[in-house]
Protein backbone atom coordinates (compact mmCIF):
# COMPACT_ATOMS: atom_id res chain seq x y z
CA UNK A 1 0.00 0.00 0.00
CA UNK A 2 2.87 2.38 0.80
CA UNK A 3 4.31 2.19 -2.72
CA UNK A 4 0.85 2.69 -4.20
CA UNK A 5 0.20 5.79 -2.06
CA UNK A 6 3.44 7.43 -3.23
CA UNK A 7 2.40 6.76 -6.81
CA UNK A 8 -0.98 8.39 -6.07
CA UNK A 9 0.82 11.54 -4.92
CA UNK A 10 2.76 11.54 -8.20
CA UNK A 11 -0.51 11.13 -10.06
CA UNK A 12 -2.11 14.15 -8.33
CA UNK A 13 0.95 16.23 -9.09
CA UNK A 14 0.70 15.26 -12.76
CA UNK A 15 -3.07 15.14 -13.34
CA UNK A 16 -4.47 17.24 -10.44
CA UNK A 17 -7.10 14.54 -10.00
CA UNK A 18 -7.79 11.12 -8.54
CA UNK A 19 -10.81 8.86 -8.40
CA UNK A 20 -12.92 8.73 -5.25
CA UNK A 21 -11.45 5.36 -4.34
CA UNK A 22 -7.92 6.66 -4.86
CA UNK A 23 -8.53 9.68 -2.64
CA UNK A 24 -9.91 7.41 0.07
CA UNK A 25 -6.90 5.09 -0.19
CA UNK A 26 -4.53 8.06 0.01
CA UNK A 27 -6.19 9.35 3.19
CA UNK A 28 -6.02 5.89 4.75
CA UNK A 29 -2.33 5.59 3.81
CA UNK A 30 -1.08 8.63 5.74
CA UNK A 31 2.35 8.09 7.27
CA UNK A 32 5.07 10.60 8.27
CA UNK A 33 7.11 9.65 5.20
CA UNK A 34 4.14 10.11 2.85
CA UNK A 35 3.29 13.45 4.47
CA UNK A 36 6.88 14.63 3.99
CA UNK A 37 6.87 13.47 0.38
CA UNK A 38 3.68 15.27 -0.58
CA UNK A 39 4.58 18.43 1.40
CA UNK A 40 7.74 18.85 -0.69
CA UNK A 41 5.69 18.60 -3.86
CA UNK A 42 3.07 21.02 -2.51
CA UNK A 43 5.73 23.58 -1.63
CA UNK A 44 7.21 23.27 -5.12
CA UNK A 45 3.77 23.81 -6.69
CA UNK A 46 3.02 26.82 -4.51
CA UNK A 47 6.43 28.43 -5.06
CA UNK A 48 6.06 28.09 -8.81
CA UNK A 49 3.02 30.40 -8.65
CA UNK A 50 3.36 32.49 -5.49
CA UNK A 51 7.06 32.31 -4.64
CA UNK A 52 7.77 32.67 -0.94
CA UNK A 53 4.92 35.12 -0.32
CA UNK A 54 2.38 34.61 2.44
CA UNK A 55 -0.70 36.83 2.23
CA UNK A 56 -2.33 38.34 5.31
CA UNK A 57 -6.05 39.00 5.78
CA UNK A 58 -7.45 41.11 8.59
CA UNK A 59 -10.24 39.10 10.22
CA UNK A 60 -13.11 41.09 11.75
CA UNK A 61 -15.64 38.95 13.61
CA UNK A 62 -18.64 41.23 13.32
CA UNK A 63 -21.27 39.25 15.25
CA UNK A 64 -21.67 36.03 17.22
CA UNK A 65 -25.46 36.12 16.90
CA UNK A 66 -26.68 33.31 14.65
CA UNK A 67 -30.09 32.01 13.61
CA UNK A 68 -28.65 28.56 12.88
CA UNK A 69 -28.16 25.67 15.27
CA UNK A 70 -25.24 23.72 13.75
CA UNK A 71 -24.36 20.93 16.15
CA UNK A 72 -20.60 21.64 16.19
CA UNK A 73 -20.63 25.41 16.65
CA UNK A 74 -20.14 27.35 19.87
CA UNK A 75 -22.25 30.29 18.68
CA UNK A 76 -25.24 28.11 17.70
CA UNK A 77 -28.55 29.70 18.66
CA UNK A 78 -29.24 27.07 21.35
CA UNK A 79 -26.13 27.99 23.33
CA UNK A 80 -27.63 30.11 26.10
CA UNK A 81 -24.20 30.59 27.68
CA UNK A 82 -22.75 32.49 24.75
CA UNK A 83 -22.13 36.17 25.46
CA UNK A 84 -23.64 37.76 22.39
CA UNK A 85 -22.43 40.89 20.64
CA UNK A 86 -22.75 42.73 17.36
CA UNK A 87 -20.39 45.32 15.86
CA UNK A 88 -21.76 48.56 14.47
CA UNK A 89 -20.81 50.04 11.12
CA UNK A 90 -18.58 52.50 12.98
CA UNK A 91 -16.86 49.66 14.85
CA UNK A 92 -16.15 47.80 11.62
CA UNK A 93 -14.85 50.87 9.79
CA UNK A 94 -12.58 51.62 12.75
CA UNK A 95 -11.16 48.08 12.65
CA UNK A 96 -10.43 48.47 8.95
CA UNK A 97 -8.72 51.81 9.57
CA UNK A 98 -6.46 50.28 12.21
CA UNK A 99 -5.75 47.34 9.95
CA UNK A 100 -4.88 49.57 7.02
CA UNK A 101 -2.25 51.33 9.13
CA UNK A 102 -0.76 47.92 9.97
CA UNK A 103 -0.48 47.01 6.30
CA UNK A 104 -3.59 44.91 5.72
CA UNK A 105 -5.06 45.14 2.24
CA UNK A 106 -7.80 42.53 2.62
CA UNK A 107 -10.50 42.66 5.27
CA UNK A 108 -12.56 39.57 6.07
CA UNK A 109 -15.95 40.25 7.65
CA UNK A 110 -17.07 37.06 9.35
CA UNK A 111 -20.11 36.44 11.49
CA UNK A 112 -23.00 34.23 12.40
CA UNK A 113 -26.14 34.47 10.30
CA UNK A 114 -27.33 37.55 12.19
CA UNK A 115 -30.58 38.86 10.71
CA UNK A 116 -29.63 42.42 11.70
CA UNK A 117 -27.26 42.50 8.74
CA UNK A 118 -29.85 42.93 6.02
CA UNK A 119 -28.73 43.62 2.48
CA UNK A 120 -29.07 47.38 2.98
CA UNK A 121 -27.07 47.35 6.23
CA UNK A 122 -24.30 45.10 4.92
CA UNK A 123 -24.10 46.77 1.52
CA UNK A 124 -23.70 50.12 3.26
CA UNK A 125 -20.82 48.75 5.34
CA UNK A 126 -19.08 47.21 2.32
CA UNK A 127 -19.47 50.41 0.30
CA UNK A 128 -18.02 52.47 3.15
CA UNK A 129 -14.99 50.20 3.44
CA UNK A 130 -14.33 50.33 -0.29
CA UNK A 131 -14.77 54.09 -0.31
CA UNK A 132 -12.26 54.55 2.51
CA UNK A 133 -9.81 51.94 1.18
CA UNK A 134 -10.30 51.51 -2.59
CA UNK A 135 -7.05 49.58 -2.90
CA UNK A 136 -8.28 46.85 -0.56
CA UNK A 137 -10.31 43.69 -1.05
CA UNK A 138 -13.38 42.93 1.04
CA UNK A 139 -14.14 39.30 1.81
CA UNK A 140 -17.45 38.28 3.37
CA UNK A 141 -18.16 35.15 5.36
CA UNK A 142 -21.76 35.61 6.42
CA UNK A 143 -23.32 32.28 5.61
CA UNK A 144 -26.19 31.35 3.36
CA UNK A 145 -28.08 34.16 1.64
CA UNK A 146 -30.25 34.49 -1.46
CA UNK A 147 -28.74 34.95 -4.91
CA UNK A 148 -30.22 38.45 -4.97
CA UNK A 149 -28.46 39.23 -1.70
CA UNK A 150 -25.12 37.96 -2.96
CA UNK A 151 -25.53 40.03 -6.13
CA UNK A 152 -26.33 43.19 -4.17
CA UNK A 153 -23.28 42.71 -1.95
CA UNK A 154 -21.08 42.07 -4.98
CA UNK A 155 -22.39 45.23 -6.64
CA UNK A 156 -21.62 47.19 -3.46
CA UNK A 157 -17.96 46.19 -3.72
CA UNK A 158 -17.49 42.78 -2.06
CA UNK A 159 -14.73 40.88 -3.83
CA UNK A 160 -14.66 37.46 -2.19
CA UNK A 161 -16.98 35.18 -0.26
CA UNK A 162 -16.08 32.34 2.06
CA UNK A 163 -18.65 29.61 2.65
CA UNK A 164 -17.39 26.26 3.88
CA UNK A 165 -19.33 23.46 2.26
CA UNK A 166 -18.73 21.43 5.49
CA UNK A 167 -19.27 18.06 3.81
CA UNK A 168 -19.69 16.98 0.20
CA UNK A 169 -21.52 13.87 1.41
CA UNK A 170 -25.23 14.58 1.86
CA UNK A 171 -25.74 12.08 4.68
CA UNK A 172 -22.70 13.31 6.58
CA UNK A 173 -23.82 16.93 6.14
CA UNK A 174 -27.15 15.99 7.76
CA UNK A 175 -25.33 14.58 10.80
CA UNK A 176 -23.68 17.95 11.42
CA UNK A 177 -26.70 20.22 10.94
CA UNK A 178 -30.35 20.45 12.05
CA UNK A 179 -33.00 19.33 9.59
CA UNK A 180 -33.94 22.88 8.58
CA UNK A 181 -30.51 23.36 7.04
CA UNK A 182 -30.19 22.04 3.52
CA UNK A 183 -27.19 20.45 1.81
CA UNK A 184 -28.71 21.44 -1.52
CA UNK A 185 -29.06 25.07 -0.47
CA UNK A 186 -25.47 25.22 0.77
CA UNK A 187 -24.19 24.10 -2.61
CA UNK A 188 -26.67 26.34 -4.42
CA UNK A 189 -25.05 29.24 -2.59
CA UNK A 190 -21.56 28.25 -3.71
CA UNK A 191 -22.53 27.99 -7.35
CA UNK A 192 -24.50 31.26 -7.20
CA UNK A 193 -21.44 33.02 -5.79
CA UNK A 194 -19.26 31.62 -8.56
CA UNK A 195 -21.72 32.66 -11.28
CA UNK A 196 -22.06 36.19 -9.89
CA UNK A 197 -18.31 36.74 -10.13
CA UNK A 198 -16.92 36.45 -6.61
CA UNK A 199 -13.64 34.84 -5.75
CA UNK A 200 -15.20 31.93 -3.85
CA UNK A 201 -13.94 29.89 -0.93
CA UNK A 202 -15.24 26.54 0.31
CA UNK A 203 -13.85 24.10 2.88
CA UNK A 204 -14.50 21.59 5.64
CA UNK A 205 -13.50 20.51 9.13
CA UNK A 206 -10.90 17.77 9.35
CA UNK A 207 -11.93 15.09 11.84
CA UNK A 208 -15.48 16.36 12.19
CA UNK A 209 -17.92 14.05 14.01
CA UNK A 210 -18.77 10.86 12.09
CA UNK A 211 -16.33 11.77 9.29
CA UNK A 212 -14.74 8.84 7.46
CA UNK A 213 -11.97 8.67 4.84
CA UNK A 214 -14.73 8.18 2.27
CA UNK A 215 -16.30 11.50 3.32
CA UNK A 216 -12.94 13.24 2.98
CA UNK A 217 -12.55 11.66 -0.46
CA UNK A 218 -15.88 13.24 -1.47
CA UNK A 219 -14.67 16.61 -0.19
CA UNK A 220 -11.48 16.36 -2.20
CA UNK A 221 -13.38 15.32 -5.33
CA UNK A 222 -15.68 18.33 -4.93
CA UNK A 223 -12.69 20.65 -4.54
CA UNK A 224 -11.17 19.09 -7.65
CA UNK A 225 -14.28 19.84 -9.72
CA UNK A 226 -15.24 23.20 -8.20
CA UNK A 227 -11.71 24.65 -8.20
CA UNK A 228 -12.34 27.21 -5.43
CA UNK A 229 -10.29 30.37 -5.40
CA UNK A 230 -9.84 29.81 -1.65
CA UNK A 231 -10.18 26.69 0.46
CA UNK A 232 -10.38 26.80 4.25
CA UNK A 233 -9.78 23.59 6.15
CA UNK A 234 -8.88 23.18 9.79
CA UNK A 235 -9.06 20.54 12.49
CA UNK A 236 -12.40 20.08 14.21
CA UNK A 237 -12.15 21.26 17.82
CA UNK A 238 -15.20 20.60 20.03
CA UNK A 239 -16.96 23.30 22.03
CA UNK A 240 -18.16 22.46 25.54
CA UNK A 241 -21.66 23.88 24.97
CA UNK A 242 -22.53 21.80 21.92
CA UNK A 243 -23.88 18.26 21.38
CA UNK A 244 -20.41 17.31 20.13
CA UNK A 245 -18.61 18.37 23.31
CA UNK A 246 -17.30 14.86 23.99
CA UNK A 247 -16.03 14.26 20.45
CA UNK A 248 -12.31 13.96 19.74
CA UNK A 249 -10.55 16.83 18.02
CA UNK A 250 -9.17 16.52 14.52
CA UNK A 251 -5.44 16.10 14.10
CA UNK A 252 -2.73 18.46 12.97
CA UNK A 253 -1.09 15.70 10.94
CA UNK A 254 -4.11 14.88 8.81
CA UNK A 255 -4.98 18.55 8.32
CA UNK A 256 -1.48 19.41 7.09
CA UNK A 257 -1.50 16.35 4.83
CA UNK A 258 -4.79 17.48 3.28
CA UNK A 259 -3.44 20.99 2.78
CA UNK A 260 -0.71 19.41 0.66
CA UNK A 261 -3.25 17.31 -1.25
CA UNK A 262 -5.41 20.37 -2.00
CA UNK A 263 -2.39 22.35 -3.16
CA UNK A 264 -1.59 19.63 -5.70
CA UNK A 265 -5.23 19.32 -6.79
CA UNK A 266 -5.38 23.03 -7.59
CA UNK A 267 -1.94 24.67 -7.35
CA UNK A 268 -3.36 28.19 -7.78
CA UNK A 269 -5.64 28.03 -4.74
CA UNK A 270 -5.31 30.51 -1.88
CA UNK A 271 -4.94 28.23 1.11
CA UNK A 272 -5.11 29.53 4.69
CA UNK A 273 -3.19 28.12 7.60
CA UNK A 274 -5.94 28.58 10.15
CA UNK A 275 -6.15 29.70 13.76
CA UNK A 276 -7.44 26.23 14.62
CA UNK A 277 -4.08 24.77 13.61
CA UNK A 278 -2.42 27.12 16.09
CA UNK A 279 -4.90 26.03 18.74
CA UNK A 280 -4.01 22.37 18.26
CA UNK A 281 -0.26 23.08 18.23
CA UNK A 282 1.56 26.34 19.02
CA UNK A 283 3.58 25.95 15.81
CA UNK A 284 0.62 24.62 13.87
CA UNK A 285 0.26 27.65 11.62
CA UNK A 286 3.88 27.41 10.52
CA UNK A 287 3.42 23.69 9.89
CA UNK A 288 0.44 24.55 7.69
CA UNK A 289 2.57 26.89 5.61
CA UNK A 290 5.25 24.21 5.33
CA UNK A 291 2.53 21.91 3.98
CA UNK A 292 1.45 24.23 1.16
CA UNK A 293 -0.69 26.98 2.73
CA UNK A 294 -0.02 30.61 1.78
CA UNK A 295 -2.55 32.73 3.73
CA UNK A 296 -2.82 33.75 7.39
CA UNK A 297 -5.65 35.72 8.98
CA UNK A 298 -4.75 37.62 12.16
CA UNK A 299 -7.62 39.00 14.21
CA UNK A 300 -8.57 42.66 13.74
CA UNK A 301 -11.70 42.47 15.91
CA UNK A 302 -11.88 44.73 18.97
CA UNK A 303 -10.11 43.01 21.90
CA UNK A 304 -13.31 43.20 23.96
CA UNK A 305 -15.17 40.76 21.68
CA UNK A 306 -12.50 38.31 20.48
CA UNK A 307 -13.11 35.75 23.23
CA UNK A 308 -16.86 35.95 22.62
CA UNK A 309 -16.54 34.70 19.04
CA UNK A 310 -15.92 31.20 20.33
CA UNK A 311 -16.70 28.67 17.63
CA UNK A 312 -14.64 26.06 19.50
CA UNK A 313 -12.87 25.76 22.84
CA UNK A 314 -9.51 27.40 23.63
CA UNK A 315 -9.49 29.63 20.56
CA UNK A 316 -6.35 31.80 20.54
CA UNK A 317 -6.71 35.47 19.61
CA UNK A 318 -3.74 37.21 21.26
CA UNK A 319 -0.06 37.54 20.45
CA UNK A 320 0.69 36.95 16.79
CA UNK A 321 -2.94 35.80 16.32
CA UNK A 322 -3.97 39.43 16.87
CA UNK A 323 -3.38 41.93 14.08
CA UNK A 324 -1.44 44.11 16.51
CA UNK A 325 1.14 41.33 16.72
CA UNK A 326 1.90 41.52 13.01
CA UNK A 327 5.63 42.12 13.50
CA UNK A 328 5.89 39.05 15.71
CA UNK A 329 4.02 37.07 13.06
CA UNK A 330 6.32 38.34 10.32
CA UNK A 331 9.34 37.20 12.31
CA UNK A 332 7.90 33.71 12.83
CA UNK A 333 7.08 33.35 9.15
CA UNK A 334 10.54 34.61 8.18
CA UNK A 335 12.17 31.96 10.39
CA UNK A 336 10.64 29.21 8.22
CA UNK A 337 11.78 30.82 4.97
CA UNK A 338 8.75 32.83 3.91
CA UNK A 339 7.70 36.48 3.97
CA UNK A 340 4.42 38.18 4.72
CA UNK A 341 3.48 40.67 2.04
CA UNK A 342 1.13 43.62 2.26
CA UNK A 343 -0.99 43.38 -0.85
CA UNK A 344 -4.49 42.25 -1.76
CA UNK A 345 -3.22 38.80 -2.55
CA UNK A 346 -5.70 37.84 -5.27
CA UNK A 347 -5.60 34.38 -6.76
CA UNK A 348 -3.16 34.04 -9.66
CA UNK A 349 -4.67 32.07 -12.52
CA UNK A 350 -2.30 30.92 -15.22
Amino acid sequence: MNEISFKLVDKIERDHALSLDEYELLVKSLTPSLASYIAKKAIKARKRIYGDRVFIRGLIEISNICKNDCYYCGIRRSNKNARRYRLSKEDIISCCGEGYKLGFRTFVLQGGEDMYYTDSVLCDIVSAIKSAHPDCAVTLSMGERSRQSYKALYDSGADRYLLRHESADKEHYALLHPHEMSYDNRFRCLYDLREIGYQVGCGFMVGSPYQTPAHIASDLKFIESFKPDMCGIGPFIPHHDTPFAAMSAGTLELTCFLLSVIRLIYPNVLLPSTTALGTIDKSGREKGILSGANVVMPNLSPPSVRKKYELYDNKICTGEEAASGIEQLKDKIKLIGYKIVTERGDIIKK
